[in-house]
């Protein structure tokens, strides 16, 4: 008997099936997170109930699992002047976050303003980073790209397979030297999930940029009226990064050609569910000829 679990927020309200792995040396990996129509995070569901698409052609599921594993996760903190009315909240939203984590997670904190600065290195020392987050000042412009690039190449520094970038912001990029475009074609070349919080009055055309990238790599944008709420979006972020599902496959198409591979994931969930909404990345770039 199927026994399908939504979380509200750390709480289960039953139990977890427990997963079925398989390997294989040469599979795609995709990270799923699945809700329902209150937000709520959906487990328990079987490999039975995903189906995987490549350039519109079904894959085969040669790996299945519900993804509890630890988490390397870069925060890219804004501290241009604009945020000097929210860095309290900032920090503690940061500090929450952190102390919410698992002991082999590591993290760590990149912040921009005029300039980007990797302000700790990667560490699983939770307190080392709050430490550092506690005298962060507020001064100068917004390079919000520059510290997105940053993250990303950092991440691939990373020790676990599971990955995220957190961004905390309260305006619109006016000073980086990366462009979105640039930023957003290097985040098509990395596994990592973005997630953003920014303020919605404050982005203007910034919110659909903000949402292109972080769903063109599976993870998700939040806009709160003020950052006053950031706590609720910095929690759902924990959760959902706690509570996944990873499918793998191996695709039919094995050319080298460096192109990139839209992916499309769909559920088919059991009857008596409500409407569910899965959200994966959205595709990958093919290795070439000269990659080892």
């Amino acid at each position: 008997m199927l026994l399908v679990t939504v979380i509200t927020g750390e709480i289960a309200l039953a139990i977890q099936v427990p997963a079925r792995v398989r390997v294989d040396v040469n599979m795609v990996v995709v990270r799923i997170s699945v809700t329902d129509p209150l937000n709520r995070y959906v487990i328990g569901l079987e490999e039975e109930h995903f189906r995987v698409f490549e350039r519109k052609i079904e894959q085969e599921i040669i790996h299945f699992s519900n993804d509890r594993s630890p988490v390397s996760v870069g925060i890219i903190l804004d501290i241009s002047g604009s945020m000097d009315d929210d860095i309290a909240n900032a920090r503690h939203s940061v500090v929450r976050f952190l102390e919410k984590g698992n002991k082999l997670d590591e993290y760590f904190l990149i912040t921009f303003n005029d300039q980007t600065k990797m302000a700790y290195d990667f560490t699983s020392r939770r307190e080392n980073l709050q430490s550092v987050i506690s005298i962060a000042n507020t001064r100068g412009r917004t390079a919000l790209y520059d510290g997105v690039y940053l993250g990303l190449e950092k991440i691939r520094e990373a020790v676990h397979d599971k990955k995220a970038l957190i961004v905390i912001t309260d305006g619109e990029d006016n000073q980086s030297r990366y462009t979105y475009n640039e930023v957003k074609e290097f985040a098509k070349e990395s596994d990592v999930q973005i997630y953003a919080i920014g303020e919605r009055g404050k982005l203007g055309y910034g919110t659909g940029l903000i949402t292109e990238i972080t769903r063109l790599t599976g993870g998700r944008p939040f806009f709160p009226t003020n950052l006053k709420q950031l706590d609720y979006f910095v929690d759902l972020i924990h959760t959902e990064l706690r509570n996944q599902y990873v499918i793998g496959y191996e695709p039919n198409d094995h050319k080298p050609d460096g192109k990139w591979r839209r992916i499309k994931v769909l559920l088919q969930p059991p009857d008596g569910l409500p409407t569910l909404r899965v959200r994966s990345r959205k595709g990958y770039y093919a290795p070439t000829a000269f990659q080892e």
